[in-house]
């Protein structure tokens, strides 16, 4: 059995090096675009995702964000394409990435109250000037053979 000493410690490395995890999703469409997010609190465009909540499975957070932001309701098991440091944007954060090809998702009413400006289907070729530069990133590894970095966006 631990110690206090070794529980208060446990507690303290808990608290002071928190780690968390987001999902998002390049989303295809019969024409081979990809579906992409605006969201109404931060400028850019997004494949759409978000946090993984305490004690929620990673897929299970990618169902939910995907309703939620897109109607999008999936039928089959997504491919997990990368996963990447996003410690730019919050220190010790991490994104999963997923793929969900065309026929694996159906199109259902999306949930989200105020949370989305704008949705879109894009050429991932030739995504919108204001997609950020994480998911610009992400969308030439999966369509144009750009390796794969660790990092969510680019280090400054």
């Amino acid at each position: 059995m631990p110690t206090l000493r070794t529980l208060a410690f446990q507690a303290w490395f808990r608290l002071s090096r928190p780690m968390t995890l987001g999902v998002r999703a390049a989303v295809e469409n019969a024409e081979g675009r990809v579906f992409l997010v605006r969201h109404t609190y931060t400028n850019g465009w997004f494949m759409p995702g978000g946090g993984v909540e305490r004690g929620e499975p990673a897929l299970e957070a990618l169902r939910r964000e995907l309703i939620e932001e897109g109607g999008i309701r999936l039928t089959a098991e997504p491919q997990v394409f990368g996963f990447y440091s996003n410690h730019h944007n919050f220190r010790n954060d991490h994104v999963l990435l997923y793929r969900v090809p065309f026929g694996s998702w159906e199109q259902v009413g999306a949930t989200s109250a105020g949370e989305i400006a704008e949705t879109a289907w894009a050429d991932p070729h030739d995504p919108p000037a204001d997609i950020t530069a994480g998911n610009r990133r992400r969308l030439e590894e999966l369509y144009r053979g750009v390796p794969i970095s660790p990092y969510w966006a680019p280090r400054t």
